[in-house]
């Protein structure tokens, strides 16, 4: 009960006083929201594929990574492919580790034929080259104590794009903000580089030896002028390291909205300020009598 009661102060401290505000209508939030989490799965499931196709890289083939260039990983009709290349300005395939749409990592595929890049896999290549160039040239990017800039490259429907996503290089941190979605023409230029959340929130996920010190929740907030709900990268992250948490929702605060992310399973919903104040009000009453 401590715990939640925390929770809620916190939530209460992260709320903002609302006027009549005018809010979208309930079905543009709607596929805002389904468009959000598509695009935060999708970057999910790129990152899935590197973290578990670059275990088993290491893992078997100590000896070819003095030849690595980099790596890739996109979608595949029938799952998920992890890419390594050579270096130089002609990259050729070195290892190539397929997974299932189950993304059950116990359960791949590996090819080590050595061949050229397809054109997905090309331009997947270009554009991750060109985030790079453009990450060491441009002082918009930061880069904080104990952790890393990754470039994520991505293409859909909705074009070509690296994000760049801040990871931790300790152990028990999950780090939400400094990330950057850089936008590409078809011709794999930089349209435009965006910084997605304006600081950096690393969070402490050591298990607590005091139940009552255990943290259900997690909470941040977007500032005016940032995303109104929470973003494909808030999303990428939470299913990344949620199941290394004893977190069971996540919860993004903005001016005018409050998106709620269900770790258990993993969707999430959106609710206008007023919505939240008015379901929660009488909790944050009940939750200050206890201090």
């Amino acid at each position: 009960m401590k715990k939640i009661t925390i929770t809620l102060l916190l939530l209460q401290l992260f709320t903002f006083a609302f006027a009549q505000t005018k809010y979208l209508d309930r079905k543009i939030i709607d596929r805002l929201t389904d468009s959000i989490e598509t695009e935060g799965k999708a970057l999910y499931r790129s990152e899935w594929a590197s973290w578990y196709g670059t275990d088993i890289f290491t893992e078997k083939f100590p000896g070819k990574q003095a030849l690595i260039g980099g790596y890739i990983s996109y979608e595949t009709s029938s799952g998920l492919n992890n890419i390594f290349y050579s270096k130089g300005d002609n990259p050729m395939v070195l290892v190539t580790t397929s997974f299932t749409k189950e993304m059950d990592p116990a359960k791949y595929v590996i090819d080590t034929t050595s061949r050229k890049l397809t054109g997905q896999e090309m331009d997947l290549y270009t554009i991750r080259k060109a985030a790079i160039k453009r990450m060491a040239s441009d002082s918009t990017f930061r880069v904080y104590k104990n952790s890393s800039l990754n470039p994520v490259p991505i293409m859909n429907k909705t074009g070509k794009k690296v994000y760049v996503l801040t990871g931790p290089t300790t152990n028990n941190v999950v780090i939400f903000g400094n990330d950057y979605l850089i936008d590409f023409n078809q011709k794999n230029e930089v349209k435009s580089v965006y910084r997605i959340h304006n600081s950096i929130i690393p969070i402490n996920t050591s298990k607590a030896t005091d139940s009552t010190q255990i943290s259900i929740a997690a909470v941040h907030s977007h500032i005016e002028g940032k995303d109104k709900f929470m973003t494909a990268t808030d999303i990428c992250t939470l299913m990344l390291y949620e199941r290394f948490t004893t977190w069971k929702t996540c919860t993004v605060i903005s001016k005018d909205y409050v998106s709620v992310w269900d770790c258990s399973k993993n969707s999430m919903i959106v609710l206008t300020m007023e919505a939240w104040n008015r379901i929660n009000l009488p909790q944050k009453t009940m939750g200050n009598s206890k201090f």
